[in-house]
């Protein structure tokens, strides 16, 4: 899936580039729909679970949006891909009751 990542104010790593592909390219073994994404990495000044990953996906028809914080970038993604697959599985059972 082609994806742009845009980390604001901090250059990311190739790993996490590369780790946050891996997680979002597994949407695609529950829906192969998926057009394109945009991911936006930010560092809060506040508290312990300072790390935000927003991840946009776009379907036909359709937009799905997910945006979690965690101690790290890497947590962060688990938990919105996790709720992205829970928004793929809802529009798969609308679709099939159509």
């Amino acid at each position: 899936m082609k994806l742009q990542i845009h980390s604001i104010h901090f250059d990311a790593d190739q790993k996490l580039i590369d780790f946050i592909q891996k997680k979002t390219d597994k949407l695609e073994t529950f829906y192969d729909r998926i057009v394109d994404g945009e991911v936006f990495l930010r560092i809060n000044n506040t508290g312990i679970e300072n790390k935000t990953v927003e991840i946009k996906l776009n379907i036909p028809g359709n937009q799905l949006f997910a945006k979690e914080e965690a101690k790290s970038f890497e947590e962060a993604t688990d938990e919105a891909v996790e709720a992205l697959r829970r928004q793929i599985r809802k529009i798969k059972v609308k679709q099939m009751a159509h």
